[in-house]
This record gives C-alpha cells, structure tokens and sequence, in this order.
C-alpha cells in the first residue's frame, strides 16, 4: 500500500518570470499525483471568480482546506491542503512569535486503509528564533497526539544544516533525504522538507524538476513516497 505526498511553495502563483499564472501552477500540481499536497503561500487572489485555493482545487479535481495565518480580502494568505483522501478532522496551531509575520501550522487527521495519520503543513519563519521557537512548539504537539504515522512537511526557511531546528528534528524523525529545492531554476538549499514517522515507512523523496515546474514557481515542489504496513 503506497501513499504520495507533496509539499510545493506556490509563491502566490508568481513565476519566475514575474507573471501571475495559476492556470501553470495547477498543471504542476496535476504532474505531481500526489494524494496530498501541502502549499505554501496561497494568497488571496480570485480567479474565475473562485478563491484562489477553490481555483486549484477544481483544476485538480482535489479538495481544499485552508489554513490561513494573515488576513487578506477573502480567504487570507497562508497554508493549504488539497487532498485526495478524506479528511477525517483538522485544527490550526499557531506558531506566531512576535514581532514577527504570523505563522501556522495546518494540522490534518487522515484515515486511510485502516491507519491514522496526522499531517502538519506549516512555513516557518526567516528568522533563527522563529524557527527554533516554531520547531520546539510543533515537537511538542508530537508529544501530545498519536498517529500510526506522522508527518511533518513544507517550507521550513532553515538553511543551516547543522542549526538546532534541524537537529531536533532529526531527533525525533531520525535522518531523512532532503532535496535542494531553491531556488527553482538552479536550486542549492533544501528549504522544503518532508519527515516522516516512523521512518521505515518513507521510501523515497525527490524534488519534481520538470521544465514546467522551474518556470511556475521560485521553488520546486518536493515530494515523498509512503509505504504503508499490511495490517492483514
């Protein structure tokens, strides 16, 4: 039993070349196949008439669950879902410190083919000390809720390698792939990041490099393979 998951900062549909195109992100996201994707920076714009986020859920044919972290005109700007699966509950947790830009995670409870799992979308700060608070605030959530699996995934802004949030991360998940998925034309960080517990259920992660997805967005979209235990 295999499950794909994807995290992509869409970068308010704003290419590289500087043109507003959610029409592209879309067709990125549709090469993804993933069963979840978690997006980053979904802003407020309307396209067609629909919320930007309704947008991509109707040209995927997936199903949207917002969760913002700054008000805007209509739907706000922050984290998403767009999900395949059922979702099963969601909640928001805010990872704000002051006085810097609010941030979330988007927690989700997803049941499928008999497992639990919780997925935390989030974006974390530009700043060391948003970042260290924002990471020891998600690892305590961990201590809290119960999952067969746990997942934790999007742009976690953290460029030093050997910087504690990472640490602490890869304390709790053990070592996990990463990819270097910024910048999107010629990418050399590995801002976006996809951990998983346990580990034996990760099979593979890779950034998505296709020509359509350099151009779309200032970052690639990185996804992961799951292999889920046979419960016969």
């Amino acid at each position: 039993m295999q499950l794909k998951l994807a995290s992509y900062n869409i970068h308010a549909c704003i290419g590289t070349d500087g043109h507003f195109d959610p029409f592209r992100i879309a067709r990125v996201i549709e090469e993804l196949d993933a069963d979840v994707v978690a997006l980053q920076e979904v802003e407020h714009h309307r396209v067609n008439d629909l919320d930007l986020l309704d947008f991509l859920a109707q040209q995927t044919q997936m199903t949207g669950l917002a969760g913002p972290t700054m008000l805007r005109q209509t739907r706000h700007y922050g984290n998403a879902i767009l999900s395949r699966l059922p979702i099963t509950s969601h909640r928001m947790i805010d990872l704000s410190l002051s006085p810097y830009e609010p941030r979330g995670a988007l927690q989700v409870h997803f049941r499928h083919a008999a497992h639990d799992l919780l997925i935390y979308a989030t974006h974390l700060g530009l700043k060391p000390v948003e970042r260290r608070y924002q990471v020891r605030r998600i690892l305590r959530e961990f201590e809290q809720q119960e999952a067969d699996i746990t997942v934790l995934l999007g742009d976690l802004n953290e460029w030093f390698l050997w910087g504690r949030p990472l640490r602490w991360l890869k304390h709790f998940f053990t070592a996990t792939p990463a990819c270097r998925s910024f910048p999107s034309g010629w990418p050399v960080l590995k801002l976006d990041r996809i951990w998983v517990q346990p580990r034996s259920s990760l099979h593979k992660v890779r950034a998505h490099d296709s020509t359509l997805a350099k151009k779309a967005s200032d970052h690639l979209p990185i996804t992961a393979q799951l292999r889920l235990p046979d419960l016969d």
